[in-house]
């Protein structure tokens, strides 16, 4: 199958940010939608969403992105994925000081260690097409420290190192790899945070970015792209 024809595979599809950039897949273009996420539930609503906002086909996947062997009864070698985008995460809004070796390592495992996990379950098959594009969501904490949140700060920081390796090693093939650093975005994340919604960025506009990048030709690469409310930084971050 060609890249053109391939699917597109959302982890932490089922809502949120994932789920905005579905339903923009699902809105302008005719590629299959494959929602990854843990809770069965939710995914069976985020199909409906997709299928009403036009899209042809959507398969869903629950399934826990930390744990391998969950993933390697998923099959994801069999989707003809050629767009995966590492979405899901986790986003712990506490100081370092008062987080747990548990919290701390939580966020690792599913900011870092999951998406790894997801790549090498998609990148094999990825290869057999004449192109393709690995996005990962990684966040402007990627790029400094977070006083509020270090644990998750940190998570990304090794996402992003993660990213940067990968594209290294994948450079001379057709697969595109890129990291959208991500400001203050609408999300479920901020649920119990004192913050304004309207001031964050529009989780739809993540979708569009990206799609953005399925449409570029394989001569072009965005490596990083860091995307920011237009006010700047939100109160409390």
């Amino acid at each position: 199958m060609a890249f053109k024809d391939a699917a597109v595979l959302i982890t932490g599809g089922s809502k949120g940010i994932g789920l905005s950039i579905a339903k923009i897949f699902a809105k302008e273009t005719d590629r299959s939608i494959i929602l990854l996420a843990r809770n069965q539930e939710d995914l069976k609503k985020a199909k409906e969403i997709c299928l009403e906002g036009g899209a042809k086909t959507v398969h869903t996947i629950a399934a826990d992105i930390t744990d391998e062997e969950q993933l390697a009864q998923s099959d994801l070698k069999d989707y003809n994925i050629g767009i995966l985008i590492n979405n899901a995460g986790s986003f712990l809004y506490k100081p370092t000081q008062e987080t747990t070796s548990e919290e701390f390592r939580s966020q690792l495992e599913v900011n870092t260690i999951g998406a790894f996990n997801v790549t090498q379950s998609v990148l094999p098959a990825m290869k057999e097409l004449d192109r393709g594009l690995v996005v990962n969501i990684c966040s402007m904490g990627a790029l400094k420290g977070l006083e509020g949140s270090g644990a998750y700060s940190s998570s990304k920081h090794a996402l992003l190192g993660y990213t940067r390796s990968l594209r290294k090693e994948l450079m001379k093939t057709n697969i595109a790899v890129s990291a959208i650093n991500l400001g203050q975005t609408y999300s479920t994340s901020w649920d119990g945070v004192d913050i304004d919604p309207q001031k964050l960025i529009d989780p739809e506009d993540v979708g569009r970015l990206i799609l953005s990048l399925s449409q570029l030709s394989k001569r072009t690469v965005a490596d990083e792209i860091l995307l920011m409310p237009q006010g700047g930084e939100v109160p409390p971050m």
